[in-house]
């Protein structure tokens, strides 16, 4: 049977269809994440197309000054103010907006009043304690911590499944020395690591998911090393070794695509851990720059104005929301890799 087979086929397939709450929230998650990715589409202070007589310009992507649309300044247009729209309208031009017109830090007032508005047709989610709007700030958060628990699942999923195939396949003294180090590595406390680290520095994106890769792929190492350990002593990899197939080779045909069953269980519970480390920090004031639209700074935010109740629900629901569709998927495809499901 082709090694292909144990990770995907056509009863996997079938199996994680059939798990309902698993398949829907998949492509619930796929739709939040297509949505968040596009960011900068859905909700933008600046039209998405602008013409202008023969001009087409698309200012969401380049900077177009007040000047070219028939003004007086060479400053970049601010297409909310009236005088801006007149200059369009008066030269014969029209422009698309954003479904959302309002940009991560777009700051609401005059006719349409103070900071921390309550949910209204101008802001569906309210604003915040600066006047931005809530919804922005949630798509754009919701896109960051996507992005940051693929990124840092991929980076540590990585590590920790090459670290844990060579310790199961070679054994021996390295995988001895290897778990000693492991039990320290993985003892020490990141959470208070990323704080101390951050008080001496300002932290960013990369920054963050670096760290925390550094000392987060120990998550794998013994599902893999443990799996590797088993599939090494099975008899068609004694018999590729004995028939003088190199290690290589064995490792990436018969041991790693065994190792990766288990693993496969395991990664979409990675993203909701850390995800709730960003948000932590974030909340605590320790992780990405000030200003930074995030889920955490919009609990922090909630936290501080128990006046604006529409703050601390929407952090907590889109927080929940996320990882309860994670922890769904997970469960699904525990269940599609479960022999005794299948055998059922």
């Amino acid at each position: 049977m082709s090694r292909r087979r144990i990770l995907f086929s056509g009863e996997r397939w079938s199996l994680f269809r059939s798990h309902k709450r698993g398949w829907y929230s998949f492509w619930l998650l796929m739709a939040i994440f297509v949505v968040s990715l596009c960011a900068d589409v859905v909700a933008n202070d600046k039209p998405l197309i602008l013409v202008l007589g023969d001009e087409v310009y698309f200012p969401f992507l380049e900077r177009v000054s007040e000047r070219e649309l028939g003004g007086f300044f060479e400053t970049e247009a601010d297409y909310h103010d009236s005088y801006v729209r007149d200059l369009v309208e008066d030269g014969g031009g029209w422009m698309v907006m954003a479904p959302v017109p309002y940009g991560v830090r777009t700051r609401s007032g005059g006719e349409r009043g103070p900071s921390l508005q309550s949910p209204s047709t101008y802001h569906w989610l309210g604003t915040d304690s600066q006047g931005r709007d809530v919804l922005v700030r949630l798509i754009h958060g919701t896109r960051i911590s996507l992005l940051f628990g693929l990124v840092f699942t991929l980076g540590s999923g990585v590590i920790g499944i090459c670290v844990g195939v060579w310790q199961g396949y070679y054994g021996g003294y390295g995988d001895l020395l290897g778990q000693r180090l492991i039990e320290i590595w993985s003892g020490i406390p990141l959470f208070f690591l990323l704080i101390i680290l951050s008080s001496l520095t300002v932290p960013s994106f990369w920054w963050l998911v670096g760290i925390m890769t550094v000392f987060g792929w120990t998550a794998l190492v013994g599902l893999v090393r443990a799996e590797s350990l088993r599939t090494r002593n099975l008899p068609y990899v004694r018999a590729a070794q004995a028939l003088g197939v190199g290690d290589m080779r064995v490792i990436f045909r018969h041991v790693l695509p065994n190792a990766m069953v288990s693993s496969l269980t395991m990664l979409p519970f990675l993203p909701a851990g850390s995800i709730a480390m960003l948000a932590s920090l974030d909340f605590l004031g320790f992780g990405l720059p000030v200003g930074t639209a995030s889920l955490g700074e919009l609990l922090k935010q909630g936290k501080e104005n128990p006046q604006a109740p529409w703050l601390g629900i929407v952090g907590f629901v889109s927080m929940t929301v996320l990882f309860c569709l994670m922890i769904f998927i997970g469960e699904a495809v525990r269940d599609v890799y479960d022999p005794r499901r299948r055998s059922r």
